[in-house]
C-alpha cells in the first residue's frame, strides 16, 4: 500500500465530524445569505453593499480578489499588469493527481491564471500599486508566478514612486513547486527592501487566513501592518507549535486581535472602513509623488 492510499484509508475510516458552524461564505439560494457566525439571514445585495460584512455580528465573509479590488480602487481605475503569466509544472509533481491537472481545473473554476492579481490604480485620485491574493486558487498558495508577479509589481512601484498595498490571503508556499516556491520569499522581500530604501510606503493587509511562507516574508515587512478583524495570522499550525513546545497555547493566539496586543499587527481595520483608512494613510505619509515616465 502506498503512503497516499494509507492516508486515504485513514480518512475513510475516521468517524464523521459535523462542523459546528456553516461554510465560511455563501449559504442560501442565491438571493439570501446566512451568516456562518450568528446565523443572520440577509438579502445578498445588502450584504455586498456592506462589503460582505455581517451587520449582526461583524463577521467578515470571505471575498475574492476582484471584489477586493472593487472595494479599494477608484471605479474603472484598475489596470492589471502581467495578467498573462501562468504557472507551469517544473517538477512534474504528482500525488493522487498531477499538479498540471490541479492547475487546469482551478483555472477553469476560478477564471484566474494564478493566486494573485496585480496592477496599478487610483485611490481617491491618488496613485497606488495594488496586489491582491485570492484564496480560491489553491488556497492562495505562493508559487513561482505569485512571487514573480508581486516582485514585478514592487519594482514598478519603486520605479514610479508609488505607494504599495498587498492584500494577503494564503496558506503559504505551494508545495507542488518545492524549493522554487520557497525562493519567492527572498525574491519579493528583496524587492520590498529596495522599495523601502527609496522611502516609499508599503502597507500589507492581512486577511483570513494569512499563514506559512507568506507570513514569514512580505506579509510582515510593511511600514504599517493592517489586518481584518478575527483574521487567522500564523506561520505554523497550532498543533505543530504545541507539539514542538510541549505546552498548551492560549485561545485565540493566532488571531489578528492577539497579534495586535503583542505588537505584530499595527491596527485592525474593519472592511467597510478600509478604503478611507488607506486613503488617510497615503495622505499622512506624503505618498502622492510625481510618477516617473517608466513603461510597465
Amino acid at each position: 500500500m502506498s503512503l497516499f492510499d494509507w492516508f486515504a484509508d485513514r480518512r475513510k475510516n475516521a468517524p464523521a465530524v459535523r462542523a459546528s458552524k456553516g461554510p465560511e461564505a455563501d449559504e442560501g439560494d442565491g438571493l439570501w445569505s446566512k451568516c456562518a457566525e450568528c446565523g443572520l439571514v440577509v438579502y445578498r445585495k445588502d450584504l455586498i453593499a456592506n462589503a460582505s460584512v455581517c451587520k449582526g455580528c461583524g463577521h467578515h465573509h470571505r471575498i475574492d480578489s476582484r471584489e477586493r479590488i472593487r472595494l479599494i480602487a477608484d471605479e474603472g481605475s484598475f489596470e492589471p499588469i502581467d495578467a498573462d503569466l501562468a504557472p507551469t509544472d517544473p517538477l512534474a509533481f504528482k500525488d493522487r493527481r498531477s499538479y498540471a491537472d490541479r492547475l487546469r481545473d482551478t483555472q477553469r473554476a476560478t477564471g484566474l491564471r494564478d493566486a494573485v492579481i496585480t496592477g496599478l490604480c487610483r485611490l481617491e485620485g491618488m496613485p497606488l500599486a495594488l496586489g491582491v491574493m485570492d484564496f480560491r486558487f489553491m488556497g492562495g498558495s505562493m508559487g513561482s508566478v505569485v512571487g514573480e508577479k508581486l516582485t514585478r509589481l514592487v519594482e514598478l512601484a519603486t520605479a514610479r514612486r508609488y505607494p504599495l498595498v498587498i492584500v494577503c490571503a494564503s496558506g503559504g508556499a505551494r508545495m507542488q513547486e518545492g524549493m522554487l516556491s520557497l525562493m519567492q520569499m527572498a525574491k519579493v522581500s528583496g524587492a520590498l527592501q529596495r522599495h523601502r530604501s527609496t522611502e516609499l510606503l508599503y502597507l500589507p493587509l492581512l486577511t483570513h487566513p494569512t499563514t506559512g511562507g507568506v507570513t514569514a516574508s512580505f506579509a510582515m515587512l510593511g511600514d504599517l501592518i493592517l489586518a481584518e478583524p478575527k483574521a487567522m495570522i500564523a506561520f505554523a499550525g497550532r498543533r505543530v507549535i504545541e507539539q514542538t513546545l510541549g505546552e498548551k497555547l492560549p485561545d485565540g493566539f493566532q488571531t489578528a486581535e492577539y497579534l495586535q496586543d503583542h505588537g505584530f499587527v499595527d491596527t485592525i481595520v474593519p472592511r467597510p472602513e478600509l478604503r478611507g483608512t488607506l486613503a488617510t494613510l497615503l495622505r499622512l505619509h506624503g505618498s502622492v509623488r510625481p510618477a516617473l515616465s517608466v513603461a510597465p
